[in-house]
């Protein structure tokens, strides 16, 4: 049995890649052997409209992530935060897409980085998502929250996107450099 327990939002809107950060954070708990439920739902998401999907990592019996019960939220948009912080814990975080602080309730740990600047310099406007996965794992995994670093550091996402890519150099190479990039923005 896992000693793990984590609940995760992911929030965006169709076409940000919510559900490929979300099966990438999956698939690193995966690696390590750990139980794995995920569910999401779409909205309009062809038409960009709101994606969120729930990530349990640990002994959970249902996939979907109910009010105030989540250790944290990415939000690859900041809109999400409005509509999705009720779903995280008081003392929970949230990893936020935005270019300056916005209200957040007070009992929840905020962290913001402007992805969307980021994944222009890097000439890659479709990796907001790997800029804020990898801007996730420098601020919460590997700074406030030790159940999420045991399974998901920059080594095991890196491990997942060779995995995924191996074979399409080109793919890794500008995935692993929008990861790194939001790392290092923190």
């Amino acid at each position: 049995m896992s000693e793990i327990h984590q609940q995760i939002i992911i929030s965006g809107v169709g076409g940000q890649g919510v559900l490929f950060v979300t099966r990438l954070m999956a698939e690193a708990a995966i690696v390590q052997k750990l139980p794995v439920l995920t569910s999401e739902t779409h909205g309009m998401a062809q038409r960009g409209g709101t994606v969120i999907s729930h990530l349990k990592v640990g002994e959970f019996a249902s996939p979907l992530i109910r009010h105030g019960r989540a250790d944290g939220m990415l939000a690859l948009k900041a809109e999400g935060v409005a509509q999705f912080q009720g779903l995280v814990k008081p003392g929970g975080w949230i990893v936020a897409n935005s270019a300056v602080p916005i209200e957040t309730d007070d009992h929840l740990q905020a962290f913001f980085a402007d992805a969307d600047r980021v994944a222009i310099e890097l000439d890659n406007p479709k990796a907001v998502n790997l800029v804020m996965l990898g801007y996730c794992l420098g601020t919460v995994a590997e700074g406030t929250n030790a159940d999420l670093s045991a399974y998901l550091t920059m080594n095991r996402v890196k491990a997942v996107l060779q995995s995924r890519f191996g074979d399409r150099k080109d793919l890794l190479k500008i995935s692993v450099a929008a990861l790194e990039a939001g790392f290092n923005s923190r």
